[in-house]
C-alpha cells in the first residue's frame, strides 16, 4: 500500500504542481475589499476541485468570507477534520518581488508566489493526499472533512462562529493543520506549542494639527518623541519586558523540553545570515530557541506620524501611532496581559498629550501532549514521507483558530507543517520547496491510513 501511494504521487507530481499554481493565481487577499470577488472565486475554485474528487463540497456563508466545507465517507467511522485557509496576505511591497506575486513561478525546485507556503501550498498537500488514497485504494480509510476559511489573514471570525454553531455536528476525532513549519529543510516536525497574542495600537495626540517646530518647539510636547519614550519604557535594551507582573504566569520549561532543544543544535549564525542582522538579540541567559518558542515578547509592528516625504519639513506632528503585538506563552492569560499592558501605557503617558488605545485582538497560547496517540501516528507518517526522524518543536507564532478547536471540539490537534520560516510567508518572494510539497502529500496520505 505504501508503495502505491509513493508511486501515484511521483507519477502525478507535475499535474499536482500545475493545479496548485492555478490555486495560487487567485489574489484572495481577504484584508482588502477590492479583492472580495477574487477571494470568493478562489473559494469556488477549490470547492469545485473537491467535487471533482467525489467530495460533497459547498460554500458556507455566515458573514465575512465564505467557508469551504468538503466531506467524504471512508472505511471506518473515525472522522478526521483538516483545516487550512485559502486567503493570503497582501503582496506589498510589490517592488521587492523578483517574480509576479500572483503568477506562480518555479525556479530551482522552488515554487514562488503569494500563498505558496501560507497556506495554499500546504493545504494542497492534503487535497492531493486524499486524491491519492481515492485513486489507489478506491475509498478513504476514514471519514474526512475539510474546513478551509477565507479570513485567517485578516482576523475574521466567520470560522470560529461556524465551529461554535456546528460543533455537535462536526465532532471530529482528530484535527490536522498544516499552517506551520518543519524544523529545517530536511527535518519534518510536529508543532506541539503555539504562542498566543495580544495585538493593539495606541495613538499619542498633541496639537490639533501639525505645527511649525520653530514657532512651537520647546513649549508643547512632541507626540512622536513621547511615543518613542513610552515604547522605550515597555522593553529594556536587552529585550526584557518592563511591564509590571508581565512574567508572573510564564510556565517554565520541562526537563525533557530543555534536553530536546539542546539536541536540535540550533545554529545562531544561520539565523543571522537568513535575516541579515549583525547580532542576535534577546533575554540574557536564554537560548535562541527558548526566546523564539517559550518566552513572551513585546514587539512594535509599525510606527507612523509626522512628515514622511522627501527632504525635511520642520513640524511638530499632531499625533504619532504605534501598532504593537505581544506574544504569550503557556499559562499567560491574554485578557490579563492586555489589561496589564494598557494599565502600564496609561501610567507612563504624560499629561501633555492625549492617549487613545484601540483595535485590540487576543488569542491564547496552546500546548499539546506529545504522547497523544494521534500525534505519535503523525510522527510515524512524517518519518515515512520524509525518510527522517520527526522533531517535536514549538512555534513562536499564533494560529487563533486552534484555540477555538481546542475549546469547542475537545479533540487532539496535529500541527504538521511542511514549510519553513525562511519561506518568507507574509513577505515578498514567498516560496515553498516542491520537494516538501511532494513529501508532504505522501506524509498526509500515510497519516490518514494510520490515524
Amino acid at each position: 500500500m505504501t508503495d502505491r501511494i509513493e508511486a501515484y504521487v511521483d507519477a502525478n507530481q507535475s499535474r499536482f504542481i500545475e493545479e496548485v499554481e492555478q490555486f495560487m493565481r487567485f489574489p484572495s487577499v481577504s484584508a482588502q475589499r477590492q479583492h472580495d470577488a477574487d477571494t470568493r472565486a478562489c473559494a469556488q475554485w477549490i470547492t469545485d476541485h473537491f467535487k471533482s474528487l467525489g467530495f460533497d463540497a459547498r460554500l458556507i456563508d455566515i458573514g465575512g468570507q465564505p467557508i469551504v466545507r468538503a466531506s467524504a465517507k471512508g472505511k471506518s467511522s473515525k472522522r478526521v477534520m483538516i483545516y487550512g485557509h485559502y486567503d493570503v496576505q497582501p503582496e506589498d511591497p510589490v517592488d521587492q518581488w523578483q517574480t509576479p506575486p500572483f503568477e506562480p513561478t518555479v525556479h530551482d525546485g522552488t515554487l514562488y508566489g503569494r500563498g505558496a507556503t501560507d497556506d495554499k501550498g500546504q493545504v494542497f498537500t492534503h487535497v492531493k493526499a486524499v486524491e491519492t488514497l481515492l485513486k489507489t485504494e478506491g475509498q478513504l480509510p476514514c471519514e474526512v472533512i475539510f474546513l478551509l476559511e477565507g479570513e485567517e489573514e485578516s482576523g475574521g471570525d466567520a470560522l470560529a462562529r461556524y465551529v461554535t454553531q456546528a460543533k455537535d455536528e462536526l465532532q471530529p476525532d482528530v484535527i490536522i493543520i498544516s499552517d506551520s513549519t518543519m524544523y529545517d529543510a530536511n527535518t519534518p516536525a510536529i508543532t506541539y506549542g503555539l504562542r498566543g497574542i495580544v495585538a493593539f495600537e495606541f495613538a499619542v495626540r498633541g496639537p490639533n494639527a501639525d505645527v511649525h517646530s520653530g514657532a512651537y518647539g520647546g513649549a508643547i510636547a512632541n507626540p512622536a518623541m513621547v511615543l518613542g519614550q513610552m515604547l522605550a519604557a515597555c522593553v529594556s535594551p536587552d529585550g526584557k519586558i518592563l511591564i509590571p507582573h508581565f512574567y508572573d504566569d510564564v510556565a517554565p520549561l520541562e526537563d525533557w523540553e530543555s534536553e530536546m532543544f539542546r539536541k536540535l543544535a540550533f545554529n545562531d549564525e544561520n539565523l543571522m545570515r537568513e535575516v541579515s542582522v549583525p547580532r542576535l538579540h534577546g533575554e540574557a541567559g536564554r537560548s535562541t530557541l527558548e526566546r523564539l518558542w517559550t518566552r513572551p515578547t513585546f514587539e512594535v509592528n509599525g510606527v507612523f506620524g509626522g512628515y514622511q516625504g522627501e527632504r525635511s519639513k520642520t513640524i511638530i506632528p499632531a499625533f504619532a501611532t504605534a501598532k504593537v503585538s505581544a506574544r504569550l506563552v503557556p499559562h499567560q492569560d491574554p485578557d490579563r496581559i492586555r489589561d496589564l499592558i494598557f494599565e502600564h501605557i496609561r501610567s507612563i503617558c504624560p499629561d501633555t498629550v492625549r492617549l487613545e488605545i484601540s483595535g485590540f485582538m487576543t488569542s491564547p497560547p496552546v500546548l499539546f501532549d506529545v504522547n497523544d496517540p494521534a500525534i505519535r501516528a503523525a510522527q510515524e507518517a512524517l518519518r515515512k514521507g520524509f525518510g527522517r526522524e520527526t522533531a517535536f518543536i514549538r512555534c513562536g507564532g499564533s494560529i487563533p483558530v486552534v484555540s477555538t478547536f481546542v475549546e469547542q471540539l475537545h479533540c487532539p490537534v496535529i500541527l504538521m507543517g511542511f514549510g519553513l520560516d525562511s519561506d518568507r510567508p507574509h513577505g515578498p518572494n514567498e516560496h515553498f520547496s516542491l520537494d516538501s510539497f511532494i513529501r508532504g502529500a505522501k506524509s498526509a496520505a500515510h497519516l490518514l491510513q494510520t490515524i
